[in-house]
C-alpha cells in the first residue's frame, strides 16, 4: 500500500481514499499540512477499527489483552503505590516541637482585629483586602520571608494574643493581631507537616538522581521529539535515549509513556525548546527508576484495583460505540452477516466524521490503550504517500477557489491605502476618513 497514492490509510477491511480524505478536509478552515492529514487518518483508523470490532461483537476485553494494553498505566499505579508507602513515614512529625517553632517565629500566623473579641467582624466590614476580609481578617499561617519586611517585623515584635499599633507598608495600613499557639495549632500542624513532606521528597529525589548515573545521549533530544510525534512507530525501537545505572532508557520505553499523554501534550513536547527536553526526559527516567524500585519491593495491585482499571478500559469502548452509533446489538439487529455489519458500521463512522468536521458532533476520545489493541488485532496503516497527496490536492483546490473568488469580486470604489486615490488634485483622505496624527484640524 505504501506505493499506492490513492489510499491514505487502511483499518481492518476498510480503506480511506485520497478522494474521501480530501473531501473531509475541504471545509476545514485551518491550514492543511501533513500533521493535520495524519491526525485525521489516525482518527479515521481508530473509529473504523471500533466499527469493525462492533461488527464482530468483539469487546476487546480479554484479560491478557487488556493487561498488556494497560501495562504502562499499571506500572505507574504500582510506582505510585510504592511511593505512597515510602512517604507514609515522612509525615510522622514530632508535634511536640511545633509550639517552640511558633514561639520563635519560625512559623507565623495573624488575624487582623482590633480586639480579640470583635475585630473579626470589623475586618470583614472594613478591610480593603477582600481575601482576608471574607475570613474575618485571617491571613492564615506562613513562613518567615513571605510578607513584606515592615509587616513581618511588626508581627514579630508583638506578644502572643496582642494587637499592634497601625503599621504602614507599601500596601497600606495594617492592624495586626498575633494569636496564641492554642488558637492556631491545627494550622501550624498542617504547615509544618507539609514542609516536612516536601523536604523528605526532595531528599528522596536528590538521592535517586545521585545514584542513578543518568545521562542524556547526544541524540536523545531529537529522538524524544520523534517519539512524541509518533509513539506507535517507536514501540519496538530499542535505540537508547539516555543511560542510567543498570540499564538504558530506550525510545520504546518512552513510547509507552508518550502514549499516555494526550495529543496536545505531545505537541507541546515537540514544540518545546531544546533546553526543556532534558528535564522532561529526566523526570520520565525518575518515574522509571521508581517503577524498578516497586519491582524490587514486589509491589502489586490487588484484585479490586486491577478490576477498576479493566472496567474503565471496557467503559471507554462501550461509550465510544454508543456515541458513534455502532453498538454491536444495533448492528446485529440490522444485518445477519459480518460483511453487512461491517458495511453498516463503516457508513456510520463516515457519517460521524463528516458531522464532526461540520461542527455537528463531538469527537470521540479513543485512548492509546484501546487503539493499540485494535491495531494489533485487526491491522492498520497510514500511507505517507497518500497523506502527501491529500495535502497537495487540498492546497491546489484552495488556491483555485481563491483565484475564482478574487476574479469574481467587482473593482473597489474605495481607494486602497497608499494607492494614491482620492478626489482629483486632492492629497487628503477619502470622504469620511481621518487625517493622520498631527495633520491639522478635523
Amino acid at each position: 500500500m505504501t506505493a499506492h497514492v490513492d489510499v491514505v490509510a487502511t483499518a481492518g477491511p476498510q480503506e480511506l481514499s485520497v478522494a474521501r480524505a480530501t473531501s473531509l478536509l475541504s471545509t476545514v478552515k485551518a491550514p492543511v499540512d501533513r500533521d493535520l492529514v495524519s491526525q485525521l487518518a489516525d482518527i479515521w483508523v481508530d473509529y473504523q477499527l471500533l466499527g469493525h470490532a462492533a461488527a464482530l461483537d468483539d469487546s476487546l476485553n480479554q484479560p491478557k489483552t487488556v493487561d498488556s494494553a494497560l501495562a504502562g498505566i499499571i506500572a505507574n499505579a504500582r510506582a505510585k503505590k510504592w511511593f505512597d508507602q515510602l512517604s507514609k513515614g515522612w509525615a510522622n512529625a514530632d508535634t511536640s516541637g511545633y509550639a517552640a517553632q511558633y514561639a520563635s517565629g519560625q512559623v507565623l500566623a495573624i488575624r487582623a482585629q482590633a480586639t480579640p473579641a470583635n475585630f473579626g467582624s470589623l475586618a470583614m466590614k472594613n478591610s480593603q483586602d477582600p481575601g482576608s476580609a471574607r475570613k474575618d481578617g485571617d491571613l492564615g499561617v506562613f513562613e518567615r520571608g513571605q510578607m513584606v519586611a515592615p509587616f513581618e517585623q511588626a508581627l514579630l515584635a508583638l506578644k502572643f494574643g496582642t494587637i499592634s499599633q497601625p503599621v504602614r507598608t507599601q500596601f497600606g495600613w495594617h492592624i495586626i493581631y498575633r494569636p496564641t499557639y492554642a488558637e492556631v495549632k491545627d494550622q501550624i500542624g498542617k504547615v509544618a507537616g507539609a514542609k516536612q513532606m516536601a523536604a523528605a521528597e526532595s531528599t528522596y529525589i536528590a538521592h535517586l538522581d545521585a545514584t542513578s548515573q543518568y545521562k542524556l545521549l547526544p541524540t536523545g533530544t531529537a529522538l524524544t521529539r520523534a517519539v512524541a510525534k509518533d509513539p506507535d512507530a517507536h514501540r519496538d525501537d530499542r535505540t537508547p535515549i539516555a543511560t542510567y545505572a543498570g540499564g538504558n532508557f530506550t525510545a520504546a520505553t518512552l513510547a509507552t509513556y508518550m502514549e499516555m499523554i494526550p495529543p496536545q501534550g505531545r505537541a507541546q513536547i515537540q514544540a518545546a525548546p531544546d533546553s526543556m527536553i532534558p528535564m522532561f526526559v529526566r523526570n520520565v527516567v525518575r518515574n522509571e527508576l521508581v517503577v524498578r524500585q516497586a519491582d524490587s519491593a514486589k509491589i502489586t495491585l490487588d484484585t479490586a484495583e486491577m478490576n477498576d482499571m479493566r472496567r474503565s478500559y471496557e467503559q471507554v469502548i462501550t461509550n465510544a460505540w454508543t456515541q458513534i452509533g455502532i453498538e454491536p446489538k444495533m448492528l446485529a439487529d440490522s444485518s445477519k452477516t459480518e460483511a453487512g455489519r461491517d458495511k453498516l458500521a463503516a457508513a456510520r463512522v463516515e457519517d460521524y466524521l463528516t458531522r464532526i468536521l461540520a461542527g455537528q458532533a463531538r469527537p470521540v476520545s479513543v485512548p492509546p490503550t484501546v487503539s493499540q489493541v485494535m491495531r494489533a488485532r485487526y491491522g492498520a496503516k497510514v500511507n505517507a504517500a497518500g497523506v502527501d497527496r491529500v495535502v497537495t490536492l487540498v492546497t491546489q483546490a484552495r488556491k483555485a477557489a481563491d483565484s475564482t473568488r478574487n476574479a469574481a469580486m467587482p473593482p473597489s470604489a474605495v481607494p486602497l491605502p497608499g494607492a494614491g486615490g482620492g478626489a482629483p488634485g486632492s492629497s487628503g483622505p477619502p470622504p469620511g476618513g481621518r487625517q493622520p496624527s498631527g495633520g491639522g484640524n478635523r
